[in-house]
């Protein structure tokens, strides 16, 4: 039996990319603003609020938030999101990566960090499916010269 993905993964590999692509980009637009909310409550005290006595869109200081805390809503949506990145990272690492790249656990770790460090997941959501269209390639080019040797 060879290791590492087949022929009759490519259709698998080719939605996980998909999905991992939408989750990267959501994950890290959450990320983001995870660091704004970060930057407003612990550097200023604040909470950004919707619909409060302060109007539409407030600064309010966390002890007063009479309308939805966003802050929260933030933190709580990332943290979802990047469950479901941690997800299709491990899909991706389990179909593509795990035994047709030296030290794939390493890489699934660096993929993992998308979700943590800001503007890292849009560059992993540009660079790996790269990478994946390299080893589809490869996995192509294998079966058909074996196929030719058949």
């Amino acid at each position: 039996m060879a290791i590492g993905p087949q022929p009759r993964d490519i259709p698998l590999i080719t939605r996980t990319v998909s999905i991992f692509k939408v989750s990267s980009i959501v994950t890290g637009i959450f990320l983001l603003g995870l660091v704004v909310m970060m930057v407003t409550r612990y550097g200023f005290g604040r909470d950004i609020e919707l619909g409060g006595e302060s109007g539409f869109l407030a600064l309010t200081p966390i002890d007063t938030l009479t309308g939805f805390n966003v802050s929260i809503f933030l933190l709580t949506v990332h943290g979802w999101l990047y469950v479901l990145y941690l997800a299709c990272n491990f899909v991706l690492w389990r179909v593509v990566y795990l035994g047709s790249v030296p030290w794939a656990f390493l890489r699934f770790l660096w993929i993992a960090m998308g979700g943590i460090v800001p503007f890292l997941s849009f560059y992993f959501e540009r660079q790996v499916p790269r990478e994946v269209a390299q080893i589809v390639a490869a996995i192509e080019a294998r079966h058909v010269s074996s196929e030719a040797t058949a």
